[in-house]
This record gives structure tokens, C-alpha cells and sequence, in this order.
């Protein structure tokens, strides 16, 4: 729990109770009169009473109607929050932030006048019915102890103290903030499941209080998915040294505010590493079973994907993309001893030219050995060229179209009669790429081994959202372009029946 951080002064001889009591006027400057020069926090056991502090005076947090002390993990917070401009928090699900943040920031416009005449927004919810929800949770801190307290209170406004402007915007209201002075404090929450959209026009609000030294701002939220918000800040693509970063994954909470049972009843849950433990993984997928998801990875742990038997069948496939967007290779091998499709290489280049992606496909070649078929999307000519070129196939683009066509009217598999394979992505083959990897996924002979080393495949197939019309929707799923590979991956693998590899 957390240590003192100062020494209760000036004890009231009157308990909040009575003074609540004896204010007639809805209680107005009592709040102003009982937190003045008071401390945000004291020990249970080293507190002199209900009114040696803020938070023994408005009464400690409640969770299932049990009131819980402030914890070591929250004094973390405090100093981010006190010794530092700006800070960034990554948390788990019902760790406390939100509410130990909206105490620190009452606790700051009542106990002292730094925040007189000053601003506190507030960002939370997609709309303004939904964020002025956070004002109301900021309310009713104060409505257990002490009822008859009216606050100054506007629809998503509130007054604190000596003229403390809380004020709250939704999500789509980011711009606003913008142009604004005498601003003290801006607590975001959640900001990571904003839309897209949101998130790049929050950008834009941070920097331009980024040289306002009075402004600090506090950036929070569970995580979302890859290359999101806080995925971004995290690996310093933006705003490098300019937050304070603190972690709190499930361990600084159990035995704490959770209970060691319900964590571990939660660990089976396919939400729980994005939830919980801190994992960019985007919503639970609705196309591959968690189940045999899990079952992939644990048969993956039998093999290890470095040690390569050059001997043995394989098959590349490329989701090809460059100065713009990621470069997905993958890599599989056909065990024949244990007949599993085991993964040996998945990889997403970050915005490779031309030349770097292409010298880095033929020292993974090179490096696997005895590479059936390479499968490419069809959408990057230039690309098929080239590699038919290098590895001396007829490359004339007239002449693979041609053969393209020639095998789908005789209904010949491609991987037949070349090595480079145009892979088409249009409606019909997507929803059979799909369909044929999730099945292959499913299939009760355990198929396909994933080694728990591919975190980027294993997030894509967790997450991976499809609409109603079979369509994958590319804003919603994590790592989509090493999602495309295994897809194409799993094309070259057709088993008739359970008795047939």
C-alpha cells in the first residue's frame, strides 16, 4: 500500500459528518474548507483520523462494495503524475486508473489554489451523452460522504473548488480542445480504442500543447491492436521522451484489487492478454476458434522453427507492399514423420524498398532450402517478375496470365506448373482461402503447428474480424498482411479427407 506522502496538519475538531451537517447551503466552501492544505493519501495504519486526508475523507475506493486502501502500484501514478510533465499509462482492465486519476485531479483543484481559476478536461466516450459520464463519476466521488454537497454542474461542466473549469469532451469532439489557455491538466481515457481518425487528430491536440509547460497531459487505456495509439508511443514513433511511461499488467493487482481465482479463471478467456496482460491484440477474432488456435500453438512447442531440416518440402508466401505499408513473408514446412504443417518463418518488413525486400526473400530462400512454391500476390507484377527472373522461370507477365488462365479452364493447380504463384485476392478466392485455413486449423488430426515464437501470427489469427460478407475487415484485425500470408500459406495444402494427407 502506499506510504504517506505528507504529514496530516491542522486536524478539524469536527468530523466531515457533522460539518456536512451544520452547512445549510448545500455546502458550499465546506469541500474548499476540509480538503485545504490536506494530503491526497495516508496509511490505514498511520492515518489520525477520517479527516487526515482526501481520500480518508471522501471515503477510500469501492469494488463490489468493498473499500479497498491505495495501493503501492497507484503510488507509481502519483510520481508519473507529480515529477513529470506528461504521462502515459498502459493498464489493465479495473486495475483503478480512471478513479485514482479523477481523485488526484479533485484533489488538486480543492486542496490548494495552484489550480484556481485554471482548466481540467476530460476526454472519454464516443459521444457526449457517453463522456459525460466520467464528469458524473468525478461527481459522485463526494455523494457517499457527503450528500448534500451541490456542485456548480453543467451538462459535461463542473466547477471544483476555487473556479477549477472541468470540462468534458467526447471523442468526436477532439478538435475543440484545441486553442484553449490556462489549461492545467488533460486526462485522456481509453485513447487507444478511439477511431482511427480520432487517434491521428489527437495527435495533433497533444502537439500542440507540447510546448505548454503549465498543461500536463495523461494519457491512459487498456490496449487495443498493433500500430494503434499507444502501439506508436510505446516504440517511440511518436512523441519520443515526451511521456513518463508506466506498465500494469495483472501482477501489480493480484492479492490486491484482484483476486488471485478470478485471474486465473480469466486466463482461458481469448480477451485475456489484451485485457490483462498488456498484449496488442485487438478484439477476439470471429473466423479461427481460440480453441484450436491454442491447440496449433501448444503442438508448436515440439519443434524448433531455427533449426531448419534443408531437405524437407516448404512453401514461401509474400504480402508484398513497400515504401508505404509492411512486407509479410512466411514460411512453412510439410513434415511427413509427424504429417503437420509446421510454420518456420513469419516476418513483416517495415517499409522496405524495392531492393531490400527482394534481397531479404532470397536469403530466407537460401537459408530454408528445397522451397516448393513461392505464392505472391497477384496485385505486384513487378515483383513476380523479378523473382521468376532470379530464380530462372519465364518470367514474360503475357506469358504467366496466360498460363494462369489455362490451368483454371483445365482446373489444374497452379503450384503444379510453376514455382513463382500469382495468388489472386478478389471475392471467391478470399472466402476460399479463408475457409480452407480455418479448416485445416480445425481439423481434429492437428494439422498445423505454430511455434509460440510467431506473436505476430498468433495475434492475427486471435483477432482476425470478418463482416457478414465473409470480408475481412483490415481496420479491425491486427497484423492483416502476415494474416494474407498464411492464408495463401495454407492454399498449397489440400487434404481430401481424414485419410488422405
Amino acid at each position: 500500500m502506499l506510504k504517506c506522502f505528507s504529514q496530516a496538519s491542522n486536524l478539524l475538531s469536527l468530523s466531515p459528518t457533522s460539518l456536512n451537517e451544520k452547512f445549510e447551503d448545500n455546502g458550499k466552501n465546506l469541500l474548499d474548507i476540509l480538503f485545504r492544505n490536506k494530503p491526497f493519501y495516508f496509511e490505514v495504519e498511520n492515518h489520525n483520523g477520517l479527516d487526515c486526508c482526501f481520500n480518508h475523507i471522501i471515503g477510500l475506493p469501492l469494488k463490489n462494495n468493498k473499500e479497498y486502501p491505495l495501493f503501492d502500484y497507484e503510488k507509481l501514478i502519483f510520481d508519473g503524475i507529480e515529477q513529470n510533465s506528461h504521462l502515459w499509462v498502459k493498464k489493465s482492465r479495473g486495475i483503478g486508473v480512471t478513479e485514482f486519476i479523477l481523485r488526484y485531479l479533485a484533489w488538486k483543484a480543492l486542496s490548494s489554489n495552484v489550480l484556481n481559476n485554471k482548466s481540467i478536461f476530460l476526454v472519454s466516450g464516443t459521444r457526449e451523452e457517453f463522456a459525460n459520464s466520467i464528469k458524473v463519476r468525478l461527481e459522485k466521488l463526494f455523494e457517499r460522504k457527503f450528500p448534500n454537497v451541490k456542485f456548480d454542474s453543467k451538462y459535461t461542466e463542473l466547477t471544483l473548488g476555487n473556479n477549477t473549469w472541468v470540462k468534458v469532451f467526447p471523442t468526436k469532439r477532439i478538435q475543440d480542445l484545441r486553442g484553449y489557455t490556462d489549461v492545467s491538466y488533460i486526462f485522456i481515457d481509453e485513447a487507444d480504442f478511439f477511431d482511427p481518425a480520432e487517434q491521428w487528430e489527437l495527435e495533433y491536440v497533444i502537439k500542440a500543447y507540447e510546448e505548454k509547460s503549465n498543461c500536463k497531459i495523461i494519457l491512459t487505456s487498456t490496449p487495443n491492436k498493433p500500430d494503434s495509439l499507444f502501439h506508436k508511443i510505446e516504440r517511440n514513433e511518436i512523441f519520443k521522451g515526451f511521456f513518463k511511461k508506466i506498465f500494469l499488467d495483472y501482477t501489480y493487482g493480484l492479492g490486491k484489487i484482484y483476486d488471485t481465482a478470478f485471474i486465473e479463471r480469466e486466463k482461458g478467456e481469448a480477451y485475456f492478454e489484451r485485457e490483462y496482460n498488456l498484449a496488442y491484440a485487438g478484439r477476439p477474432g470471429n473466423l479461427y476458434s481460440q480453441l484450436s488456435i491454442q491447440n496449433a500453438i501448444d503442438r508448436g512447442t515440439s519443434y524448433n522453427p531455427d533449426s531448419i531440416n534443408l531437405l524437407s518440402e516448404k512453401y514461401m508466401t509474400i504480402d508484398p507492399a513497400f515504401s508505404s505499408s509492411k512486407f509479410a513473408i512466411m514460411v512453412a514446412e510439410w513434415n511427413r514423420s509427424v504429417k503437420q504443417i509446421r510454420i518456420l518463418y513469419a516476418a513483416e518488413l517495415d517499409h522496405p524498398s524495392y531492393e531490400e525486400a527482394l534481397d531479404h526473400v532470397f536469403r530466407i530462400r537460401k537459408e530454408m532450402g528445397n522451397i516448393q512454391n513461392i505464392g505472391v500476390d497477384a496485385s505486384q507484377p513487378e515483383l513476380i517478375v523479378s523473382l521468376k527472373k532470379l530464380i530462372d522461370e519465364r518470367h514474360s507477365w503475357q506469358y504467366i496470365q496466360d498460363k494462369v488462365l489455362y490451368c483454371r479452364k483445365k482446373n489444374i493447380d497452379i503450384a503444379q506448373c510453376m514455382i513463382v504463384c500469382p495468388i489472386v485476392f478478389n471475392t471467391e478466392s478470399r472466402s476460399f482461402m479463408s475457409s480452407h485455413s480455418k479448416r485445416l486449423l480445425d481439423d481434429s488430426r492437428g494439422l498445423i503447428s505454430i511455434n509460440p515464437k510467431f506473436t505476430k501470427l498468433i495475434t492475427a489469427l486471435r483477432g482476425a474480424q470478418f463482416d457478414e460478407t465473409g470480408k475481412l475487415d483490415k481496420d479491425e484485425s491486427p497484423f492483416n498482411d502476415t494474416l494474407d500470408c498464411f492464408q495463401m500459406l495454407t492454399t498449397f495444402f489440400k487434404f481430401k479427407s481424414q485419410g488422405d494427407y
